[in-house]
């Protein structure tokens, strides 16, 4: 792959980096990452994965965006209300960088139509807010061995975890086995909007390390983020033998 003169120049901080360099911008060029869920989450990590110049990114999101949402879902305005979110950020993305290829599945995720969707992207982030679609989206990365990333948020915290499934390790469900009694997400909890900016942009920033295939990444790993005390922890996420994917 070339890259031109204006790509060096729009890209050059980051071609300036050590650790990426000419090599490490054609490999970003090259990716394909798909978002599930274009939200609190999926729109701060859409924007900086567009803005890093990742070439193919897939979005899924059946809904339509609310007032509710304009308080953390930073790539849509009040003109947006009432269309569909996924229409609605790839236009907005192609403001930012017209040569992205954005590839729009205005949809609801489900078991028939899931490896449909999937099977075309190496890194997916779940993005989700019920734990029924995480589940589903784990469950299909174990068996195709897809990177998966996945984050959630809820008041003022957040986790971010990260699974390579190419190499033997824990699962989602290792990490969370059966489904809790409460759906804790915005919708029933609240949220405090700098925590989706925060977690978004975590997510994208491994996204790009697994692009670059980087050692230092959180594979295998939960980052917790408390907004309020403004502190992080890391604990790896061990394989549960009980587990249904028998990892």
């Amino acid at each position: 792959m070339k890259i031109n003169f204006d790509q060096i120049k729009r890209f050059e901080k980051q071609i300036i980096l050590k650790k990426i360099g000419l090599v490490g911008q054609k490999k970003i060029f090259s990716g394909n990452v798909l978002i599930i869920g274009i939200g609190g989450l999926g729109c701060p990590l859409l924007t900086y994965l567009a803005a890093s110049g990742v070439g193919k990114i897939g979005i899924v999101d059946f809904d339509k965006v609310e007032i509710s949402n304009l308080n953390r879902q930073t790539l849509f305005n009040p003109n947006d209300i009432g269309k569909f979110k996924v229409n609605q950020a790839k236009k907005a993305i192609n403001k930012i960088n017209k040569k992205i290829k954005i590839i729009t599945y205005k949809k609801k995720l489900t078991s028939k139509n899931i490896k449909k969707i999937l099977n075309k992207f190496d890194i997916i982030c779940d993005g989700t807010d019920n734990y029924n679609t995480r589940y589903l989206i784990n469950d299909y990365c174990v068996k195709n061995k897809k990177i998966l990333i996945s984050s959630a948020i809820s008041k003022f915290d957040g986790h971010l975890m990260k699974f390579n499934f190419k190499k033997k390790g824990p699962c989602y469900r290792c990490f969370m086995p059966s489904l809790p009694d409460f759906e804790n997400n915005c919708q029933n909890e609240g949220i405090f909007s700098p925590v989706a900016g925060v977690m978004g942009s975590l997510q994208a920033n491994e996204v790009l390390k697994s692009i670059l295939n980087t050692k230092n990444d959180l594979n295998n790993h939960v980052l917790i983020f408390d907004a309020f005390k403004a502190e992080f922890r890391k604990s790896k996420i061990s394989i549960n033998p009980k587990c249904i994917n028998k990892c």
